[in-house]
């Protein structure tokens, strides 16, 4: 099958399949026979992770796929956050990134957009770091903190 994918989990590993908590008690192979939103353990970011814009985004994404339920209201707030980012990164690479993500999101890929935002991080810190970021942003941040 085209669509299928294998995915492998230790015991007691938890994967997020269209916002259903698996658990497998034993190391054990998943194969999704079917496109599906999945979100392994291993990438679920906790809200105190949340520290820096980008990881904010992938929070917001993240939310998506565990919890559809809310995924309207974090659909808003993706909707809200990103032309923020837009204005803020001046980097050629976010900013094409973010346009790429945008498309994926809208296309219903957000596994693929989480994917792709989390290539982005050590970007993020190197801007981070060096304050090469737009000071409107960084206000933002710190009244966010």
């Amino acid at each position: 099958m085209k669509n299928t994918l294998k995915i492998s989990l230790k015991a007691n590993e938890k994967i997020y399949i269209n916002g259903a908590v698996v658990r497998v008690d034993r190391k054990t192979t998943v194969e999704l026979l079917n496109e599906t939103q999945f979100l392994l353990e291993s990438h679920v970011m906790q809200p105190e992770q949340a520290a820096t814009p980008l990881r904010q985004l992938y929070f917001i994404l993240q939310i998506m796929l565990m919890n559809p339920g809310n995924a309207d209201q974090a659909r808003d707030m993706f909707r809200q956050s990103l032309p923020l980012l837009l204005e803020s990164f001046r980097n050629e690479h976010i900013l094409s990134s973010l346009k790429h993500i945008d498309r994926l999101v809208g296309e219903g890929h957000v596994y693929d957009a989480l994917k792709t935002i989390r290539g982005l991080y050590s970007l993020e810190d190197e801007i981070l770091c060096g304050g090469r970021m737009a000071p409107a942003y960084q206000d933002e941040l710190r009244e966010i903190a």
